[in-house]
């Protein structure tokens, strides 16, 4: 008897070991890189906040770096009066031709709605932005901030509905980040020279500390370690069905009804901008 309950100990006290590791938080996943003490981790790792005054922004960075993910994080930005502040959650690989894929949501004055700006790197080379109002107020409440990258391409979502879809076209000849790991970041910012109606409205100081507040990330990633992907080893914990994921006529129906009525700015339409032609990838993902 004595045997048997000391027995259902060692697995009560196993089973416990396995929820703590699995059991994501910020403690664990991230580190807080910049801002002098403005960036802080709270509520046992359950809730990380970055703030912003006249002195110094913060940021905060993972402590693993990945090669392809499905990432969730959910965001309460700063409220207010937030014009020429810059709140981002990105992945971003190293060097002089890095890949990155950018969420970055840039602030306003009281009651004008945020810009949720996206965009796309691949080897060092941007200029892939697709702008959008929410159809919510994004300081209210936490909301899912989500990017899905996989073989495949890459999609961005918001509380589970797709609001972007950046293909792999590299058959057609179109660069697509797929062999530089990527590390996730976030900061808060000041950048009145360019944030809010192009830099005319300036930070209201008057207003700081500004504060973005971050929680329960979960991440069903590829770990990329000593040169090699946490993926290629055959685990399948969980499974792995995101790294085949594409979007379904559904949500593809739902991307474009927030496309139709939220999108405010589309480099694939801005002929100034491109007068000799659109990227390839434009027509590419009209045709897809």
């Amino acid at each position: 008897m004595a045997a048997a309950a000391f027995s259902s100990l060692l697995l009560f006290l196993s089973l416990l070991f396995v929820s703590s590791v699995l059991g994501a938080n910020f403690y664990q996943d991230f580190e807080i890189t910049w801002g002098g003490g403005r960036g802080k981790i709270l509520n046992n790792g359950d809730l990380l906040t970055l703030t912003l005054d006249r002195g110094s922004g913060s940021g905060f960075q993972s402590k693993n770096v990945y090669l392809y993910g499905k990432i969730d994080m959910q965001l309460k930005l700063v409220p207010g009066n937030s014009a020429g502040t810059v709140t981002t959650y990105y992945l971003k690989s190293q060097g002089s031709t890095w890949d990155e894929i950018d969420f970055e949501f840039l602030g306003n004055l009281t009651g004008d709605p945020y810009t949720l700006h996206t965009n796309v790197y691949t080897q060092g080379k941007g200029d892939r932005e697709q702008q959008f109002h929410l159809w919510f107020d994004p300081t209210a409440n936490f909301h899912t901030y989500s990017i899905l990258w996989n073989p495949q391409g890459i999609i961005f979502s918001v509380d589970g509905t797709p609001i972007r879809e950046f293909k792999n076209h590299e058959s057609s000849g179109v660069l697509f980040p797929k062999n530089q790991p990527m590390r996730l970041y976030s900061s808060l910012w000041n950048a009145d020279d360019w944030a809010t109606r192009g830099g005319l409205v300036k930070t209201d100081w008057s207003r700081a500390p500004f504060t973005a507040s971050y929680r329960n990330f979960n991440a069903d990633v590829c770990v990329w370690s000593a040169g090699k992907s946490s993926c290629s080893s055959g685990a399948r914990v969980g499974g792995r069905g995101w790294l085949s994921e594409n979007l379904d006529i559904t949500r593809q129906q739902r991307m474009k009804w927030v496309q139709r009525n939220y999108m405010i700015y589309n480099y694939c339409t801005d002929a100034k901008r491109f007068p000799q032609g659109y990227p390839p990838e434009c027509a590419l993902n009209t045709a897809a």
